[in-house]
């Protein structure tokens, strides 16, 4: 079983034999794929195709899934729910729903005005961009299945926790209602076929690669740079584990950035092979996904800023807590 599970991993998520093929590529050409040059372009060249082959998969299926979850089917569903119940229903439709905190937005606000609690649709803004089953995938092909499962296990749980202390704050009287009809979510909708669901699917996969592509192309370049030409002994300096403030300073430089998780993935990866502990990679991850400045920016249009300061406060301290954790605990993912 072992052997099988090694081999999907590897080979099929992995995609180990496309770095084999660019490997002998390169050589064939000239390229000393031991040099630094040839090293980095191999690094670039697979991280590149691996994970825009598999986004473009993973998103396919996901948009299928999330043809049988449009806004008013979710209203629905999260209507049935009461309390905590509620906040998990939540944070797990929120993973098959848009890949980014700013397209998460305009579905919080249908929500807001549909009536849910306002915990309970921070539990979904949160879960949103946070965790998605096409994250889950990349993250088993890099980082292994414990990192993976164990990110989507404590996003899940920082969606709930935060939508629950949002709610016992009492911040629903801080959220801006809009009463233009985009804004509502319509709870009529027809039943969609599977020739239009499989249509559906294929346009959001064209509409999502085309708008993150550069994301990735961005990021696997800032993750071939941190891998092949920055000093293992630099990063370890500034965000090993002997720095007591690495999480702080990873949670601080991800806020600015803006990425989905997709881009994010590939310099995650090239810290984490220089070294950088679980915990720290992870609140990289977490900052850029879920706190990012332009999504905050977004946000204050829907909330009044006691309510965003909050939503930060509670989601900034918690990415925190998670990546000192992660990194005390780091010999469980080895």
């Amino acid at each position: 079983m072992k052997t099988i599970w090694d081999f999907f991993q590897n080979q099929i998520l992995g995609m180990n034999w496309v770095n084999g093929l660019i490997g002998r590529f390169l050589n064939a050409i000239g390229l000393d794929i031991t040099g630094k040059i040839g090293a980095s372009l191999q690094f670039f060249l697979y991280d590149l195709i691996k994970i825009l082959v598999l986004l473009t998969v993973l998103i396919f299926i996901i948009s299928y899934i999330q043809s049988h979850f449009p806004p008013e089917r979710t209203k629905k569903i999260l209507g049935r729910f009461k309390g905590i119940g509620a906040n998990i229903v939540s944070a797990l439709l929120g993973t098959v729903t848009p890949f980014c905190s700013c397209s998460s937005i305009p579905i919080f606000i249908g929500f807001t005005n549909a009536g849910l609690p306002v915990g309970v649709t921070f539990s979904f803004l949160i879960s949103s961009p946070l965790v998605d089953l096409g994250a889950l995938v990349l993250l088993m092909s890099i980082f292994g299945a414990k990192i993976a499962i164990a990110y989507v296990i404590v996003g899940l749980i920082l969606a709930v926790v935060g939508g629950i202390l949002i709610d016992k704050f009492g911040m629903e009287k801080y959220v801006v209602r809009f009463n233009s009809p985009s804004a509502r979510v319509d709870i009529e909708s027809s039943e969609l076929t599977r020739k239009e669901r499989l249509i559906y699917a294929r346009e959001q996969t064209y509409d999502v690669v085309k708008k993150v592509w550069l994301y990735v192309l961005v990021g696997v370049g800032i993750g071939t740079l941190i891998h092949n030409w920055i000093p293992t002994q630099w990063i370890q300096n500034v965000l090993g584990q002997n720095n007591p403030f690495s999480v702080l300073i990873a949670t601080a430089v991800g806020i600015p950035m803006y990425a989905d998780i997709f881009g994010t993935i590939p310099v995650a990866e090239a810290l984490y092979l220089k070294g950088v502990g679980v915990g720290t990679v992870l609140a990289f991850m977490m900052a850029v996904t879920a706190l990012s400045l332009p999504s905050i920016i977004m946000l204050k249009k829907a909330v009044k800023m006691k309510l965003l300061i909050t939503f930060i406060a509670i989601v900034g301290v918690g990415i925190i807590i998670i990546g000192y954790v992660f990194n005390a605990l780091g010999f469980l993912f080895v």
